[in-house]
């Protein structure tokens, strides 16, 4: 996963890469999903999900090195940035940018190319594709017009911190990059609290000590680890109870490198919580239409309260909504 910016650029001739709307199929062939001979040099037809290194270079498959080797055009997130770890491999298949940002036309280009019979292998700056990442759109979009969708297994920096954090792993869940603000975070962070597994998180360096203090808030006393760098030089796992891990990075600053944060399930029970947390958390749920029933039971779970007064609570604060 990455957090630098996309490269926007319509077309690039020279670094060999080329806007897709003007580009011609290499060849019209037939869409075809069967497995081919590895010595046949053409790719079937289809949308290749190709994971890629989160930071050593070498931790790429040999089948991935293979599919953008043979794939007739390459979308990236950032074809600067893809362009090292092609260089580094002697892969020189056409590159062409492709991100949250693409707008609809560049998603039907690229579904006519696989159509026309080409093979477009899709990748991010780092990791697996779509994991917070780019491509989601375009997958949905090729699957619901049945244009054949292959995956490429390889890194994640969620799966990779995970199986070297320490934290329990038979259940977990990922949720991603927390909102900027404090008090969208904590909201996300009490829907997260009953969730009875590891939490999986991704964190910017300036962002990280804010985070790690509104997750010992909301929370408690959960053991935790801060995982950075992963497969580089300077890869770090550091692991304490989340206040602790709060104050470490308030008082070092913001680290460097990507960040992943894992939180241990809650061994503790469920959390008690002050009155003004308990309405801010009522509120955003009544916001996005929960009924009141359903969402006093799910509270109350979360936070340790009775579920009669967490249900009177939510009544009154949609009755007030509702005036």
């Amino acid at each position: 996963m990455s957090q630098n910016p996309s490269d926007t650029r319509p077309n690039d001739t020279a670094s060999g890469e080329s806007d897709i709307s003007h580009g011609k199929p290499a060849s019209k062939r037939r869409v075809d999903t069967k497995t081919r001979d590895q010595s046949d040099p053409r790719l079937p037809a289809g949308l290749y999900i190709v994971a890629t290194p989160i930071g050593n270079l070498q931790d790429i498959t040999f089948r991935a090195v293979d599919t953008l080797k043979r794939a007739d055009l390459i979308a990236c997130e950032d074809t600067r940035t893809t362009r090292r770890l092609l260089t580094h491999y002697g892969i020189s298949t056409a590159t062409m940018p492709y991100h949250d940002h693409s707008d609809q036309a560049r998603r039907e280009a690229l579904l006519t190319r696989i159509r026309d019979g080409e093979a477009v292998a899709l990748v991010s700056d780092a990791g697996t594709p779509l994991i917070s990442d780019p491509g989601y759109r375009l997958v949905v979009d090729a699957r619901a017009e049945g244009v054949p969708v292959i995956p490429i297994p390889g890194v994640s920096s969620v799966v990779t911190a995970l199986s070297a954090g320490g934290l329990a792993t038979d259940r977990f869940f990922f949720a991603g990059f927390p909102p900027h603000k404090s008090k969208a975070r904590r909201d996300l962070f009490m829907e997260c609290a009953a969730i009875p597994g590891t939490l999986i998180f991704l964190e910017s360096p300036r962002r990280l000590t804010g985070a790690l203090a509104d997750m010992a808030e909301i929370l408690g006393s959960r053991q935790a680890v801060v995982a950075r760098e992963l497969t580089k030089l300077y890869e770090e796992f550091r692991a304490g109870e989340l206040a602790e891990l709060a104050a470490h990075y308030a008082e070092a600053g913001a680290p460097k490198g990507e960040i992943v944060v894992l939180v241990g399930p809650n061994n503790a029970g469920p959390q008690e919580i002050d009155p003004a947390s308990l309405d801010r958390i009522l509120r955003a749920a009544l916001d996005r239409g929960e009924g009141v029933k359903d969402l006093a039971t799910t509270v109350a779970d979360q936070t340790g309260q009775k579920r009669r007064a967490v249900y009177q609570r939510a009544l009154t604060l949609k009755q007030k909504k509702d005036e």
